[in-house]
């Protein structure tokens, strides 16, 4: 039987360990500053079957203003949307993205999903269509650009976690890489139609009453109108675009303009160069 002193001891002492368990705080929950339910991005805990890991297929393209406002800035930094992934290629280094982001949307609307072979890019179009080697082992596959980034450090790309596991890279976090874009086949009027559409809505998107625009020229040959379009947009920030109308003749002419441009000081500088570059004699007009 239990001394009456000894009960007491461990009746006290019960006592106190109550009381320290009522008093302390409860745990919180991991914090998170995003939208995000995680912090640290990190890699699916389950293994992933890379024979399981879909092809990309290059489709016919239906682009819309989701993904592709232009120009757009992040963390203080100005991006610009190209008119047209037609001839990119550059070599650089590639990241990869996975469960923190997995499930959200990605810049066009779209379902990131970690599992399929996507990617994020800062300046291509949305959607397109991309072939990655990895330099270290030549490995390659295709992947479809539904995203943007990366906007830290200098990569160029950031590939979904299932394509780096695919190219070889998951385990290290970055690979140097070789990108090129790829145009789906037999799509070469379909990727017009989408440039100049893509051009025309950016344009208006940012137009208001009483704009000006810069007029180089008026063509009845639609690829002269693309040919000074492209060369044009090497030359400035300012949008470029082609609007066609139907003429007295019953022809069609394209006129390629530039802007909005609203400022006098860089009307004059456009002028200067497009006249320098001998392009033609661009006179402001209104839309």
């Amino acid at each position: 039987m239990m001394r009456p002193c000894l009960r007491t001891l461990v009746i006290a002492l019960l006592a106190a360990v109550l009381a320290a368990c009522s008093s302390a705080p409860a745990p919180t929950p991991p914090s998170s500053s995003s939208r995000y339910s995680i912090d640290q991005d990190r890699a699916p805990d389950r293994q992933v079957d890379i024979a399981a890991i879909p092809e990309v297929v290059p489709e016919p393209l239906n682009r819309t203003m989701a993904g592709n406002r232009s120009p757009y800035t992040v963390l203080g930094k100005t991006y610009h949307v190209m008119p047209t992934e037609e001839g990119y290629n550059e070599r650089g280094v590639a990241s990869w993205y996975g469960e923190k982001f997995h499930g959200h949307k990605t810049s066009n609307g779209e379902v990131f999903d970690m599992y399929r072979a996507s990617a994020a890019h800062k300046s291509l179009p949305i959607p397109s269509f991309l072939r990655v080697t990895n330099l270290d082992n030549n490995r390659s596959l295709v992947v479809r650009v539904n995203d943007r980034g990366p906007f830290h450090g200098d990569r160029i790309v950031d590939l979904s976690y299932a394509a780096a596991l695919k190219l070889g890279y998951a385990d290290r976090g970055t690979a140097r890489v070789q990108l090129e874009a790829i145009i789906p086949n037999g799509a070469a009027a379909d990727r017009a139609v989408a440039r100049n559409t893509l051009q025309n809505q950016q344009t208006l998107r940012v137009a208001n009453s009483g704009d000006r625009f810069l007029q180089v020229g008026a063509f009845a040959d639609i690829n002269s109108a693309r040919e000074v379009s492209d060369k044009l947009r090497a030359m400035t920030n300012r949008p470029v675009f082609i609007r066609s109308i139907s003429n007295a003749n019953n022809g069609v002419l394209h006129r390629v303009r530039i802007g909005p441009v609203n400022d006098a000081g860089e009307i004059r500088r456009i002028t200067q160069s497009v006249v320098a570059a001998n392009l033609g004699n661009p006179y402001t007009v209104a839309e």
